[in-house]
């Protein structure tokens, strides 16, 4: 028992925060790496060819790059016969990409002009959406009480609501509700979670949106502006 407790003991003693934390701003500290993850914030898997092309970098490069950023389980791989895809390793990840985005954005305070404002107006934060549209819509949910204060969980109103719309959740999902996530740009919280991405593949499916392939930007079809303004009130246009 004794000799149980010991190892366990050891083991946490090898954890040590700060040098975790330092390793993995190394991992992070390379800009193509930076303009790696940055691309896989649109939630879907690409290849190191496409990779490649975003980070306008060699291919020998590209895969240096990956094997880093695998190494520090910031990506993932996934296999499919002889092609390979990468991925953010989990929402925790694009959680954390986000606040930094938002760090970044507000520490060297670049002009809003500057910054694309389709990006601004409706982007991809992983697999839900981010942007003004997506703060708008975080605020007609708390406003009617379909989440709670805290934005962690959904009310009943909220499940009602949710499943009037269409939606409906798996519970055997493991992944939290819902969360609220710190929009980078305008510094307020849009839906994040597991009601985030079924609201985000609700969209997309009904053709409210359209992704732009390549980037986080969001396109909001004629058919999504009417939805949004009958369903949540927004004044998108």
């Amino acid at each position: 028992m004794l000799d149980h407790q010991k190892d366990v003991s050891s083991e946490w003693e090898t954890y040590i925060p700060e040098l975790s934390m330092a390793t993995l701003a190394a991992a992070m500290s390379d800009t193509s790496r930076m303009k790696i993850l940055c691309a896989l914030m649109d939630g879907r898997a690409w290849t190191a060819t496409e990779l490649c092309s975003v980070a306008d970098i060699a291919p020998s490069t590209t895969s240096a790059h990956l094997s880093r950023l695998l190494k520090a389980n910031l990506i993932t791989c996934l296999s499919q016969g002889r092609h390979r895809y990468f991925r953010l390793y989990s929402s925790h990840i694009a959680s954390f990409l986000e606040n930094m985005m938002g760090v970044s954005f507000h520490t060297t305070h670049p002009s809003r002009k500057k910054v694309p404002q389709e990006l601004l107006k409706a982007r991809t934060c992983y697999d839900h959406l981010a942007g003004e549209i997506a703060v708008q819509i975080y605020d007609f949910l708390s406003k009617n009480q379909w989440i709670t204060d805290d934005g962690n969980n959904l009310t009943k109103s909220g499940r009602e609501g949710f499943t009037q719309l269409g939606i409906h959740f798996d519970e055997k999902v493991k992944r939290k509700k819902c969360c609220a996530c710190l929009d980078w740009s305008e510094r307020k919280f849009h839906l994040g979670g597991h009601a985030g991405a079924m609201l985000f593949e609700f969209f997309e499916t009904n053709n409210w949106i359209q992704r732009v392939t390549g980037y986080r930007e969001v396109i909001i079809t004629k058919q999504g502006h009417r939805a949004l303004r009958k369903y949540f009130s927004l004044e998108t246009e």
